[in-house]
């Protein structure tokens, strides 16, 4: 007969051994996650860039003062320095050896190096660039190349897992995970003819990182990492990706092209706020508000006009001004769009013929003008009731205050303001009722032959 501490330890023994079969068939059952076999499919795809060549910059020195130039004559005004760079690139085409990267990695570049990650060195040319939406084509001669799939950024959620690859600080293929922060970002470039619809991440983002790769968890390539925020110059948890469906629009015109055209409505445009939305009888805060009418564009050959707006492309929701730019600019001129607006609280549609130029101009963004007594709004602003005798009753601007908002809202001396929040004015003291409790203050300007719409605040 056992004792009863020869009993217990068997019990354990039984119960440990028991615990260790369950434990190797939950681990067996369900393997702990990893993201290895997609990076290991995927990496091959991601190459290191490294570009050198040559920049002209100017000698403060010679800027300071004329009498500089008088006691040394041969001091150059320009100097021209080498430079060496590094960035990432994803392979988009293996049979063609196509690799996308930013624009601004390869700009000025004289010699393009492209390192896989087999090792191989091979010599880059560039087939086209386009400093706007920051993407640039290059071209290597190799096979047994391997690209990688691209995915769909327009299915993207906040929320999402993705996966940033890189050479960041010359670490070759450095993987970094994360979240989608935020989509649709612009404002990011201090360029104003960018064209920003950025994917945000937290996934680290650094130096070197850029052109690099944004997948997936599938592996498929959704974003082409391009800027972090960041003061020290290192990662903070905010970095920024080109969508892959802008970067798959301009590759294409650049493979066909060898540049990028880009349509032109001829308009300017506003957010719509919560309190547009309310003052033009909204819905939600969806769209873009047409603020000015370029002469002679097409917006004004299909009949749109200030007060407009502008809330779907071809049936696809406009979701504020930034998107519209975008949807507009990656379109060639000569193109047909349906254009869907609000006008009066009458859905409308019109077709227009998009014409070439440089991106759709949109409005600025701080607030606006006016004597204080009217609304602080106007500080910097001289008004007079218009008794010019040209026939438009109104407020005239008499004079405006460069460094003012208003100035940076492009109100100018001579404008005549007509309405104010879509009533209309003729006097101080209307205006002043207008104001006395708005939010929003938006000014209908007649500007020589020219009414167009100026967002104060």
């Amino acid at each position: 007969m056992l004792s009863s501490a020869t009993r217990l330890s068997r019990v354990r023994t039984q119960g440990l051994a028991a615990l260790a079969t369950f434990a190797a068939t939950v681990l067996h059952a369900q393997p702990v996650p990893t993201l290895a076999p997609m990076i290991e499919r995927v990496s091959p795809a991601v190459v290191n860039i490294s570009v050198s060549g040559h920049v002209t910059a100017r000698n403060p020195l010679t800027e300071v003062d004329p009498l500089f130039r008088r006691f040394f004559p041969d001091v150059p005004e320009n100097s021209e320095r080498e430079f060496q760079s590094t960035g990432s690139g994803v392979i988009i085409d293996a049979d063609a050896g196509y690799i996308v990267t930013n624009y601004h990695v390869i700009e000025n570049a004289e010699k393009i190096t492209i390192t896989l990650l087999d090792q191989r060195v091979l010599d880059a040319r560039v087939i086209g660039s386009d400093s706007a939406s920051d993407i640039a084509l290059v071209q290597v001669d190799a096979e047994n190349l391997t690209e990688i799939e691209l995915g769909e950024s327009n299915a993207l959620r906040v929320g999402d897992f993705v996966v940033a690859i890189g050479n960041p600080f010359g670490f070759s293929h450095t993987v970094t995970s994360g979240i989608v922060s935020g989509l649709g970002r612009n404002r990011v470039s201090p360029d104003p003819a960018a064209r920003e619809d950025f994917i945000q991440t937290d996934a680290a983002i650094n130096l070197g990182n850029s052109g690099g790769a944004l997948v997936n968890l599938d592996g498929k390539l959704v974003g082409i990492n391009s800027a972090i925020l960041s003061q020290s110059g290192g990662n903070i948890g905010i970095g920024f990706a080109i969508p892959v469906a802008m970067a798959r629009n301009v590759i294409n015109q650049l493979i066909e092209y060898g540049e990028v055209s880009r349509g032109l409505l001829g308009v300017a445009i506003e957010t719509i706020t919560p309190d547009l939305a309310a003052t033009y009888g909204l819905s939600d805060t969806r769209g873009a508000l047409v603020t000015d009418v370029t002469p002679g564009s097409a917006a004004e050959a299909a009949g749109l006009k200030i007060n407009d707006v502008i809330l779907t492309i071809n049936g696809e929701a406009v979701r504020d001004s930034g998107a519209l730019r975008n949807m507009i600019g990656l379109r060639r001129p000569d193109e047909e769009i349906r254009i869907g607006f609000v006008r009066d609280s009458q859905q409308q549609f019109v077709t227009a013929r998009l014409g070439e130029s440089e991106p759709v101009a949109t409005s600025a963004a701080p607030t606006p003008s006016l004597p204080a007594e009217l609304d602080p709004a106007f500080d910097g602003v001289e008004l007079v009731e218009n008794r010019s005798g040209n026939g438009v009753s109104g407020l005239l601007v008499v004079r405006v205050d460069p460094q003012s908002a208003a100035a940076e809202r492009d109100l100018r001396p001579g404008d005549i303001i007509t309405y104010i929040n879509r009533e209309r004015v003729r006097s101080l003291a209307e205006a002043q009722q207008i104001m006395a409790d708005a939010r929003t203050i938006i000014l209908q300007v007649q500007r020589g032959s020219r009414s167009l719409l100026i967002l104060l605040r």
